[in-house]
């Protein structure tokens, strides 16, 4: 049996760095202006942000990286974890620099963006079925909630895809507010911490690692925040929760203990289609948490409904595995 105590460690390690790490770096990050921008068509509240040093998901990952190598030796799982999480990282790094330090509000193209997120995933899912040894499941087989587990066949490489891309944009997305990103992150990533406990998996002490390194970063992104973990932090987040379900047999769980994601991606695909479809909007504003927004609820009111809401669906999901 994994030893719990590896994942406590791991997620000490990880706090302590990042707690270090954010004080030294955000009037760094305000010196080089790295700061974020606010788009003249989101909510005026948050033009007062502008200038919040973004691209503080470099704290993350670093922090995650420091405490989580320590755990990867003879761990294939473990090592392919940590090169998907920093893999999409460097996606949302690319997006990020363009945007603050070129100066492009767009970052990289829609194309360019996708294009990289394909090629990390179609790298990870040859990983789960080529080079992978079978475990408690077979290699296309996946735990299905409150039900017995399934073996997907063909169906499994589109789920997986549909898994790994609808999670990491579904992060990225999430994160519009004071510490909704890394908060409701950290309460998904303690669900398959746990499960990974359970499971006997060797991923267990990187999900420590990644929820340390977000309690650490949660203290400096709370409200008001103090700096924001842009695109480098947001694509990082969802590809490690995308990944770390897959390599423990859970993708269908995501649709339970991350729904926030799915519920953000989604608002988003039916505003867009909407508009194309009838040139008015669907929603006062997308993603979602922008409509709460624009309704009268306070930004930390949004947040503590999402963590509530998000801490209520993973012991649903818990429930959906004993």
């Amino acid at each position: 049996m994994q030893d719990f105590t590896l994942a406590v460690y791991a997620a000490l390690g990880a706090f302590i760095v990042s707690v270090i790490l954010c004080p030294a770096l955000i009037p760094y990050l305000m010196k080089l202006k790295f700061g974020s921008y606010e788009r003249d068509d989101g909510p005026k509240s948050h033009l007062k942000k502008a200038g919040t040093p973004t691209m503080g998901g470099i704290i993350i990952i670093i922090a995650f990286v420091a405490s989580a190598v320590f755990f990867v030796k003879n761990n294939p799982d473990g090592t392919v974890l940590l090169l998907v999480t920093i893999g999409f990282g460097l996606v949302g790094f690319a997006d990020d620099y363009i945007k603050v330090v070129k100066k492009r509000s767009l970052g990289l193209r829609a194309w360019q963006k996708m294009l990289g997120q394909m090629v990390i995933t179609a790298a990870f899912v040859y990983y789960l079925l080529c080079m992978r040894q079978p475990g408690a499941l077979g290699l296309t087989e996946v735990y299905v909630p409150f039900l017995k587990n399934a073996d997907l066949d063909v169906w499994y490489i589109p789920l997986a895809f549909l898994v790994i891309l609808g999670t990491v944009n579904g992060a990225n997305f999430t994160d519009g507010l004071d510490g909704l990103a890394s908060g409701v992150t950290v309460l998904i990533v303690a669900f398959f911490l746990f499960a990974a406990w359970a499971f006997n998996s060797a991923v267990m002490p990187l999900a420590g690692a990644a929820a340390g390194s977000l309690l650490g970063f949660l203290l400096f992104n709370s409200h008001p925040a103090k700096i924001f973990m842009g695109d480098t932090g947001s694509l990082a987040l969802g590809g490690f929760v995308a990944a770390i379900s897959l390599l423990l047999g859970m993708p269908l769980f995501i649709l339970i203990v991350a729904l926030v994601y799915l519920v953000e991606v989604l608002s988003v695909i039916i505003q867009v289609g909407y508009f194309k479809l009838t040139h008015r909007r669907f929603f006062k504003m997308a993603p979602i948490h922008h409509t709460f927004e624009l309704s009268g609820w306070t930004e930390t009111k949004i947040v503590s409904l999402f963590y509530v809401v998000t801490a209520i669906l993973c012991l649903i999901g818990y429930l959906g595995v004993v």
